[in-house]
């Protein structure tokens, strides 16, 4: 079974990046909001580098350093699932970081809202870090996952699927959070072969 499987971080992992997104005449705020907008609905594997920080691909993949960043391109070339749109609010810049809240359409984080930490580097805004749900509906998450892995050709049977979908809907924010942005895989996996996964 692919690691990653259950990783809802593929819609920030993978993304391209817009034309305008250095573009001039934009606030802080506004560049905030369009780089989390492109690496959401977008897949392009120059955002492992463009848009997000390194520190951002080790906790969304199994891997370190250079590693981390071949993976999340590999990742992106593959066309990993993407959000339909992402509505980012409360942005708060304080000289070269930043946090803001994404609310996603569609997708396995569909209904959830994120709190995510960015950096700027280079007059560039990237994302840096997910640091926790700012809305979180465990229900709502399990039945998303569980309508993934119905329409994308995975390794799971049926019952595989709705049984790590009632799973992750059981999950407690603060677990939820230990699980998808932990930065370890080991409790993605653990939860997975809870459920007769290999």
């Amino acid at each position: 079974m692919n690691k990653r499987i259950l990783v809802p971080l593929v819609l920030l992992a993978s993304a391209a990046l817009l034309p305008t997104a250095c573009g001039g005449g934009s606030s802080d705020k506004d560049k905030i909001a369009e780089a989390i907008e492109t690496v959401a609905t977008t897949s392009d594997p120059s955002n492992c580098t463009e848009l997000e920080t390194l520190r951002f691909a080790e906790q969304n993949t199994t891997e370190k350093g250079q590693a981390a960043v071949k993976a999340c391109e590999a990742e992106a070339e593959a066309g990993e699932e993407e959000a339909e749109g992402a509505n980012v609010s409360n942005v708060s810049v304080n000289g070269d970081k930043a946090t803001a809240e994404a609310a996603f359409e569609g997708g396995s984080l569909g209904s959830q809202a994120l709190e995510i930490a960015l950096v700027n580097e280079d007059g560039q805004w990237k994302v840096d870090q997910i640091e926790g749900f700012a809305n979180f509906d465990g229900k709502a998450l399990g039945e998303a996952f569980e309508k993934q892995f119905e329409e994308e050709e995975t390794e799971l049977t049926p019952a595989q699927s709705r049984c790590i979908g009632g799973k992750i809907a059981g999950l407690s924010q603060a677990e939820a959070e230990e699980v998808f942005f932990g930065g370890s895989a080991e409790p993605i996996i653990e939860l997975a072969q809870s459920c007769g996964t290999s």
